[in-house]
Order: C-alpha cells, then structure tokens, then sequence
C-alpha cells in the first residue's frame, strides 16, 4: 500500500488507516484475523479509542506481534487533565504497549470543549506531560466542528488533527477546505475521518453497518470514488470505517488509487448537490459539525 509522510516527521503511514472499531465485539480469534489481514494488506496505521467499546481489549493482544512495526494512535474523551491521564494509562494497558505513538484529544465538537481543554487543569496539560515523559511520541486532536478545530490549530502546535474531509460535507457544506489551510500552514499533518460515508442516518432507517454512526456508501465503486475524493487533498491517511467489508473495500480503493479528474470532481459536486440526496424534505444530509457524517 503508498505511504505518506506524517506531517514534517521522518514517518510514513499508509494511506488507509484501520479504525479500531472494527474489531470491536468480535471473537478475540477474528481480531488477531483481520489484524493480521490488515497488516499484510499493507496497513501500519491503527486507530483506536476507549469510546469504541472493548475494541481496545482485542486490538492489544491481536497487534501484539506486529507493534514494533505500526503506529498506533489512541484518543481520550476526558478534558481534564486527572482524568485525561488516568484514561490514558488504562488505554495503555488495555493496547499492551510501552508508549503510543499518538495521543489525540477525541471529539472536540464546541468551543466550551477548547475551552476547558486549554483551561489550568484540562486535559491539554497531561498531554504535554505524557510527551515529555516519552509515554507518547506525537500529539494531536480529532474534531467535527470546523471552527473549533480552527481555533484549537491556532492554540497549540499538534502534530496532527483527524477530522471528516469528505465528499458531501465539502461540496454541499463547504467544510473541510478551510481546515486543510490551516492545518497545511501549521505544518500539522491531516487525517482524514468519513471518507466512505455517505450521509447521516435517518431516524428508522435500516441499519446495514450498524458500528457506523452514518450511513456508508452502498457500492465499492462509490466507496473507490470516495476514498479518491480524500486521497486527492493533501491527507497522509484515511481511517476505514469499522466494519471489516468496508475495511477491504478501502484497502482496494487504496491498491488502485490515482487521483480525481476534473470530470470525476463535477461528478462528486453535481451528486453533493442534488437534494435528492438529501433528508427526504429538500435538504442536503450534511451539517458544519459533520458528526452525523
């Protein structure tokens, strides 16, 4: 699989990142399965976070053999500093591994969420301890609000932020393009969350993909489109989605990427903003927090 720099580190990670929740509820035997899958596939990034279940107690054991070979990134919820490092420890354990290799911040969604992170006390603090310490190499945040991503870019120096570039979200919603900017003048790597997605779920709808919090792409050849759509921008990596289909699905794509052309591009923004596309009254299914996508 290609590899893209991380940002200005001497790193390199596959363009397809493994979401941990894809092993999530899943027999620690088909855990170490796909894993194993996953890692001959090419893939030496994984993603992981305490949110996502017990999918931190099956990722460990199964990426046991290979850590010396991946990055690993994990996430915390907590935003003050106390609880920030005592969920981190228990994450560490759980992953059984010395350090992580990227400490993010998870789910900034609102400015209150930046200001009690950067306050005295909130969780920024121990991150910066942790990296210091060596428990952890690189730092970096994940967000579905653009502003409050923008403001938090500008507050720290992050290695790295996750965030949707996604291709409804930035044709019909205009989020994404702004985040990228910054993030490329801060020298902050970009990594990309919903690259496969479609849309939100609609209240009743059928769940197909049910550890996905939105509604995927029904076909490879919409997800191949979509995942060039993301790797088309300057994102070192897309995380898949967290069910294992979806998974290969990315992996294919990535096998066989080139970039958009300029027709695939009018393609991907007449189809954003078609409002048949949309919630079933007229309006386009995206949001300026995209966390529905």
């Amino acid at each position: 699989m290609i590899t893209r720099r991380y940002g200005v580190h001497d790193v390199f990670l596959s363009i397809v990142g493994f979401g941990g929740i894809c092993v999530m509820d899943e027999t620690p035997a088909d855990a170490e399965r796909i894993v194993a899958q996953a890692v001959d596939r090419g893939i030496n990034y994984f993603d992981v976070a305490p949110s996502y279940g017990n999918a931190e107690e099956r990722l460990g054991p199964a990426l046991a053999p290979y850590r010396e070979r991946v990055f690993l990134a994990c996430k915390t919820n907590v935003r003050d500093a106390d609880g920030a490092e005592r969920e981190f420890h228990r994450s560490r354990r759980r992953l059984q591994t010395r350090h992580i290799d990227l400490y993010q911040l998870h789910a900034i969604e609102s400015e209150e969420d930046v200001d009690r992170l950067l306050a005295p006390g909130g969780a920024m603090e121990v991150l910066t301890r942790l990296r210091e310490a060596g428990d952890v190499r690189f730092l970096g945040f994940s967000a579905h609000n653009e502003s409050a991503a923008l403001r938090l870019l500008d507050a720290v120096s992050f290695d790295s932020v996750l965030f949707p570039i996604n291709w409804r979200a930035w044709h019909a919603g205009g989020v994404g393009p702004r985040l990228i900017d910054r993030a490329r003048s801060r020298e902050t790597a970009i990594l990309a969350l919903k690259a496969l997605a479609d849309r939100r779920r609609l209240d009743g709808e059928p769940v197909e993909y049910p550890k996905a919090w939105y509604r995927p792409l029904s076909t490879y050849a919409e997800a191949e489109l979509a995942l060039r759509f993301t790797l088309s921008r300057p994102v070192t990596a897309a995380v898949s989605p967290g069910h294992e289909e979806l998974l290969w699905w990315a992996c294919d794509a990535a096998d066989a990427f080139f970039p958009l052309s300029d027709e695939e591009e009018r393609e991907l923004r007449d189809r954003a903003l078609d409002t048949s596309g949309g919630d079933g009254g007229g309006r386009p299914v995206f949001s300026r927090t995209v966390t529905g996508i």
